[in-house]
């Protein structure tokens, strides 16, 4: 095992450590330190270039980063946290303690701690949040040379250099340039004369996922973020973008199911904290589903004088509700990219309703041969496929209506619609059985 052989490098030998890691990604660096003795995490850091350290370390969880840098060496420790991204740095100061956080700052040089004190006041989630101030800017009236040099300087400690974003003198973002334009482009060039004006940006209030749509919606590597005075406070980058994406893909299978998502990963979580969770919506679906049993005793005399009505109970109720939990997954899929809104909801019905009108006939067609297999009367053979037919009929249109009404409310469709719908269609679904046996079979 990996970690084996660096303990036995870590007793013998440094240079053997560095031999064993050099080969790695920093991601495959920070799972061999998570295997580490906290002893073993200290004596290792120092032996790996800081560069690599620093990037090693913004795969760790905040709490380990901060256990680790508070028992390095101060002359190790200081460069090590320079290093790290800003937004690393921020994440990792809002987990632990505000003293800890604060011992850390006084590690940072005055103009970078009043940046990240900065990136600390904006709301969790925001886009202001998520951004990075580790970017290259550069003056309107810099030459291309004048901005070469400046990279030159500075760009170690940039996330990205792949742009330059272009500012006035008063922080106004004017514009970018890449670095293959100012690369390929006359030395005494201004760069007022090359910049692209017209340029992407958001604002650090906007909602993270909502800035991360934008990225990946116009194909781009990183997004300046801007305050109410259109100055540049940051940009935010794809890799910080793939972590927003995959952190609102997991609160959405979360919420499908009717549960509150979580904070921490699953076994960082506690039983009574996932019994908070979900036990609140499982008691308003509990309720809910209570009129299920009361459809069933209304209906009681025409099951015991057709029996056989009974066997098909279970087939057509979970129909609606996997008819539903399609059409609300997709549905509150489209809402988070923004491909449908709530004035798209008639589109949306008319849509649903003719696939579910396919999907109906289809369902019906073998509901009735089932029938026939039970050796039941022709007649119940029609209730069961007309009674499909419908059932699907109304679970599309409830499923195709609801997601959009709940997010015109501003409530997540994600954590309500499809347990809500395969409760409402449970108790519906029954009353058109039960309705259509009654009209066919005259009981």
């Amino acid at each position: 095992m990996l970690q084996d052989h660096v303990r036995l490098s870590l007793k013998d030998s440094s240079h053997d450590v560095y031999d064993i890691l050099a080969s790695l990604q920093p991601y495959d660096i920070s799972e061999v330190v998570k295997g580490l003795e906290h002893e073993e995490q200290i004596k290792l850091l120092p032996l790996i270039p800081i560069p690599l350290a620093a990037e090693t370390l913004e795969y760790l969880e905040p709490e380990l980063q901060y256990h680790i840098l508070q028992h390095l060496p101060i002359s190790f420790s200081t460069p090590l946290f320079k290093q790290m991204s800003s937004d690393t740095v921020v994440d990792m100061l809002l987990a632990i303690h505000p003293l800890q956080a604060e011992r850390l700052l006084d590690l940072l040089p005055l103009d970078y701690r009043k940046k990240i004190n900065q990136l600390m006041t904006y709301p969790e989630d925001t886009a202001g949040s998520l951004m990075t101030v580790d970017f290259i800017s550069a003056r309107t009236y810099w030459s291309c040379e004048q901005t070469l040099q400046h990279i030159r300087k500075v760009g170690h400690e940039a996330e990205l250099v792949s742009y330059i974003y272009v500012t006035d003198t008063r922080g106004i973002l004017v514009g970018v340039v890449s670095l293959k334009e100012l690369i390929f482009a006359s030395p005494d060039t201004h760069l007022e004369n090359i910049v692209t004006e017209e340029i992407v940006s958001v604002p650090a209030e906007m909602e993270q996922e909502e800035a991360a749509i934008i990225l990946s919606r116009y194909d781009l590597i990183a997004l300046p973020v801007i305050n109410h005075e259109r100055r540049l406070v940051g940009i935010i980058t794809v890799d910080d973008v793939f972590d927003v994406i995959q952190e609102e893909a997991t609160e959405d299978f979360q919420k499908l199911g009717g549960s509150q998502p979580l904070e921490d990963a699953y076994f960082k979580t506690s039983s009574f904290q996932l019994f908070g969770k979900r036990i609140i919506w499982l008691l308003v679906l509990f309720i809910g589903g209570a009129y299920t049993s009361n459809v069933l005793s209304h209906y009681q005399d025409a099951v015991n004088k057709v029996v056989a009505l009974s066997f098909f109970i279970p087939l057509l109720i979970g129909t609606g509700g996997n008819t539903g939990s399609q059409i609300v997954s997709t549905l509150v899929r489209a809402l988070g990219v923004g491909e449908v809104a709530f004035k798209d909801v008639f589109r949306v019905i008319r849509k649903e309703l003719l696939t579910g009108l396919l999907l109906g006939f289809s369902l019906g067609i073998v509901a009735y041969i089932r029938a026939l297999l039970l050796h039941v009367e022709l007649n119940i053979g029609y209730v069961v496929a007309l009674s499909a037919l419908v059932i699907v009929l109304w679970a599309s249109l409830v499923a195709a209506f609801l997601p959009l009404l709940l997010h015109r409310l501003k409530i997540d469709p994600a954590v309500v619609s499809g347990p809500l719908i395969s409760t409402l269609v449970d108790g519906t679904g029954l009353i058109i059985y039960f309705t259509t046996a009654q009209l066919i079979l005259h009981v």
